[in-house]
């Protein structure tokens, strides 16, 4: 069941979100950091910690907890502010970014009492990973899910697809993985790059597919609320890359880029347009 309040909710978690994600890179000043990838998976990720996911935010590593894996590590940003806003991490711990020796650098360093399930980083090995996690708590009878967000680009890996046909095997309809389709990936458009056509890609692995538009929040939750059969699921979002600032938006410029104060300011005020 989907309620106007937990739309509201959502809604106003992810304006904030995205500022932080903004207020953040600028901070990191010279180190730079990867913004678009975050803003585009922003919805996502608030419907995920403020809807979807079984957890226990005083007991991060609760075991009974969902499990969620960003396999598209450069989407860093888009998993600390989740947290933040689900109530898992402070402030003080948020303003931590790329400080040198903390807990959240530019690609999430697993560590289960902040709710990082995955080291993130090296493309490919999420899903693979994810799979690992589901086939134990099926072995086990243990009730939770596993998710696993990645990017398009990173689903021309061939771990992808051996990590796919394994889960359809085994039946792991506790296993929900998620692509952020932004049609880009580091150096130019995915199509340019790999063209492929990703809802039949996942169809052929006998998954369940399910499409949505990635920014609309109540597309997003009923892709997520969509009953399983005895197959594993996957959610192809469709989403815009730097999505709500429009300087960012579909440029391979911001993929990863420093945020001077001036276009930091810049970038506020586009959100306040959306």
């Amino acid at each position: 069941m989907i309620t106007e309040h937990e739309i509201s909710r959502c809604e106003a978690a992810v304006l904030n979100m995205r500022r932080n994600i903004l207020r953040l890179a600028c901070q990191a000043g010279n180190s730079g950091a990867h913004i678009s990838p975050a803003l585009s998976i922003v919805e996502i990720m608030a419907v995920l910690y403020l809807k979807i996911l079984k957890l226990n935010k005083s007991e991060p590593a609760w075991p009974l907890r969902d499990r969620f894996l960003l396999s598209k590590g450069h989407g860093s940003l888009g998993l600390y502010v989740a947290l933040h806003e689900a109530g898992v991490i402070s402030e003080e711990a948020l303003n931590t970014f790329e400080v040198n020796g903390g807990f959240f650098p530019g690609q999430p360093s697993k560590n289960l009492s902040l709710g990082i399930e995955y080291s993130g980083g090296s493309l490919g090995l999420g899903l693979s990973y994810g799979v690992g996690i589901a086939l134990a708590a099926k072995l086990n009878k243990e009730n939770f899910m596993v998710y696993v967000l990645m990017g398009d680009g990173e689903v021309n890996e061939g771990t992808v697809m051996e990590g796919a046909m394994f889960a359809k095997h085994n039946k792991l309809s506790n296993l929900t993985a998620i692509i952020d389709r932004n049609n880009m990936q580091s150096d130019g458009l995915c199509d340019d790059i790999l063209d492929i056509d990703m809802k039949a890609l996942w169809e052929g692995f006998g998954w369940e597919v399910i499409t949505c538009n990635g920014h609309d929040i109540r597309s997003v939750m009923e892709a997520f609320l969509q009953k399983s059969t005895t197959a594993p699921k996957v959610i192809i979002a469709n989403t815009t890359k730097g999505k709500g600032v429009k300087f960012m938006e579909n440029s391979k410029d911001w993929h990863h880029g420093r945020l001077t104060d001036e276009l930091y300011r810049k970038a506020i005020c586009a959100l306040g347009d959306q």
